[in-house]
């Protein structure tokens, strides 16, 4: 690799000869970082012309730096970053003291110190990766992902791929969603009630901004997706938890204050619960009694291998005042960061307006992408792929926990991809969590999912999206052996 010639430049405030200017310049530009070990230095010529100064000085400089063991020259190659040059320190190379914003009160805070947990990069390399969320590379359709991806590099979809479409989306992704996709949940919307975001996250985030300000109130399911609460918290908007049980939220337990209502009635997340057809069907009451919204996030709808999943509540709403959030990122993998909203056409017009403000759209060539794998049958082909295997991985996973006495707080009627567990009072499953990393275990302790300083610390979820069938059992033993030393 080299070293570009526009990364140089003399300080015409400097003190000293030319030739000790490039000497410390390049010196300095190896001792913090900037220039790696073998990476080639610009041609004597070339640093010459772009400093105004002669070749000759240049090769002086060169020459006492390769003295100094900083660069070695190559023969006919010309002079590289000694393999041999000083590490640079392990500390901040800024001149201390130039830093003198008083960033605790600049800063809002608005965004750091919330409830997201961290997750290892890493997770693939442990054995038993009882981690949500993650893709399984031995599930994935590689090979028509990738001619997929070729196709939307095609010279006949070039304007897709670099259009600026401003506010608007891939016509194709949108036609498939409104046909295809959302027919399934048994919602009917036209292309202008359907708007394309960068995940559900993304999808939230939106909404979050659009329908709260200081003087709403936002109601939430207790525990709830630790990444919702935050965008709440962040709008600033009043929170009001409403705890979840057996069938998902209860209506009857919604203040009367609220103005929107977030809900995952078909997979709670995170305990899995189910909202039965009538909780459905109240909660609407209940919504039109408050003049309430609701936002109804169906993340995980297509992962339904037990039976077919009740319609959504999108489906069966006859006022216009469901928001109905969906995502292909669970799917087909999370690092898609595809998802979508659909609601009544004056709400997506300002969601429209929002997103073209802060990143105008997801890019068009991801978006013609997963059109052509949803619209090729791929995607659906996936999708019966993992259900297959899903259920026997759940299956193989229920069967461990009930071997090892280990008790199922809550599981999905329809599928899922994880078990929502509660270990015996006075475990701290974050501390469980770390002895289980030293035993290549993963699990994701249940804290962040609950509000305030009481939330009971005993819950985790496992998930068997990301571990093969074969290992759930050996996985289970060792965190019942854990649990049962900390118990």
């Amino acid at each position: 690799m080299s070293i570009s010639v526009e990364t140089f430049f003399l300080n015409p405030n400097a003190e000293g000869t030319l030739q000790a200017q490039i000497q410390q310049m390049i010196a300095q530009g190896i001792l913090s970082g900037r220039f790696r070990k073998g990476e080639k230095l610009p041609s004597s010529r070339s640093l010459a012309n772009h400093l105004g100064v002669s070749r000759i000085t240049v090769t002086l400089a060169y020459t006492e730096l390769q003295a100094s063991d900083y660069l070695e020259a190559r023969d006919r190659s010309g002079y590289f970053v000694s393999e041999n040059a000083p590490e640079p320190p392990q500390f901040d190379p800024r001149p201390s003291g130039t830093d003198v914003i008083d960033w605790g009160r600049a800063l809002g805070r608005r965004f750091t110190g919330g409830h997201t947990p961290e997750k290892p990069q890493n997770w693939s390399s442990y054995r038993y990766p009882f981690i949500y969320g993650q893709a399984d590379p031995s599930l994935f359709d590689h090979a028509n992902w990738r001619h997929c991806a070729l196709q939307a590099l095609g010279q006949k979809d070039f304007q897709a791929l670099t259009t600026d479409y401003y506010d608007q989306d891939d016509p194709l992704l949108i036609e498939f969603i409104a046909r295809h996709t959302l027919p399934r949940r048994g919602i009917l919307a036209q292309p202008d009630e359907i708007l394309v975001t960068m995940g559900a996250q993304n999808a939230l985030w939106l909404t979050a901004q659009v329908l709260l300000t200081q003087r709403r109130t936002a109601a939430i399911e207790e525990p709830c997706y630790h990444a919702l609460r935050d965008i709440l918290m962040q709008s600033r908007c009043h929170l009001a938890p409403v705890d979840v049980d057996r069938d998902g939220l209860p209506p009857d337990a919604l203040p009367q204050h609220a103005d929107v209502i977030f809900t995952t009635p078909s997979h709670q997340s995170p305990t899995n619960a189910t909202m039965p057809m009538g909780r459905r069907k109240a909660l609407l009451d209940k919504a039109r009694e408050m003049d309430a919204l609701i936002v109804e996030d169906d993340y995980e709808f297509e992962i339904s291998f037990l039976r077919a999943p009740l319609p959504a509540l999108k489906s069966l709403d006859a006022d216009g005042r469901v928001i109905y959030v969906g995502s292909f990122s669970k799917s087909i993998f999370p690092g898609l960061r595809l998802g979508y909203l659909v609601g009544s056409r004056q709400f997506i017009r300002e969601c429209r307006a929002l997103r073209a403000s802060v990143l105008r759209h997801p890019p068009g060539h991801i978006q013609r992408t997963a059109a052509y794998f949803l619209s090729l049958g791929h995607y659906d082909s996936l999708v019966r792929r993992m259900g297959t295997v899903f259920a026997r991985r759940r299956q193989a996973m229920e069967q461990a926990l009930a071997d090892h006495g280990l008790g199922i707080e809550g599981r999905g009627v329809f599928g899922g991809s994880s078990i929502w567990m509660r270990a015996p009072d006075g475990v701290d499953t974050a501390e469980l969590d770390q002895r289980l990393r030293a035993r290549s275990v993963l699990i994701e302790p249940g804290l962040s999912f609950f509000r305030g300083p009481d939330a009971p610390r005993n819950y985790y979820r496992l998930a068997y999206s990301s571990i093969p069938s074969e290992r759930i059992s050996d996985g289970i033993a060792i965190l019942a052996e854990e649990l049962h030393r900390q118990s």
